[in-house]
């Protein structure tokens, strides 16, 4: 199974309760923690990344906190499960630390390569602000069935 980890999830989820609430003011982590019901330790370790990545800003004082870097529309998924997971690599040959026995004689990687960079476009396409505003894109089909429907 094909699946993002579950700091990712979070930090998506975090991200969206940012963009949806972010005003002049910075929000905190106790608050994000309160709000999303994400164990506190967890939303301090995803804002630190997040913020060490480039995607989220901190400020301290009053208004303290922490604020997107860019705006929700300039925010894609792409960009926040690399700041999480590091590079997307769907094979072990599309990651940096290629450990692959039959790497040489492979076959199949230049495709790889190909279907990888689709996958991290159609991640790149997903804003913050189509998650945060109910919109997407692009139509999503499931088996010749929108994903609306599902």
């Amino acid at each position: 199974m094909l699946r993002i980890s579950k700091l990712s999830d979070y930090a998506i989820v975090l991200l969206c309760e940012i963009a949806k609430t972010q005003s002049g003011e910075g929000t905190t982590a106790r608050q994000l923690a309160a709000t999303t019901q994400i164990a506190l330790p967890t939303v301090v370790k995803l804002l630190k990344m997040l913020k060490e990545d480039g995607v989220l800003l901190s400020m301290q004082g009053r208004n303290g906190g922490y604020r997107l870097a860019r705006r929700p529309s300039e925010t894609n998924l792409a960009v926040i499960i690399e700041a999480v997971e590091g590079p997307i690599a769907l094979t072990e040959c599309m990651s940096e630390q290629l450990d692959c026995q039959i790497h040489s004689k492979c076959n199949t990687r230049p495709h790889w390569v190909h279907i990888n960079a689709a996958f991290r476009q159609a991640l790149s396409v997903v804003t913050l602000n189509d998650l945060t505003t109910g919109t997407m894109p692009v139509p999503v089909t499931w088996g010749g069935v929108r994903a609306a429907a599902l």
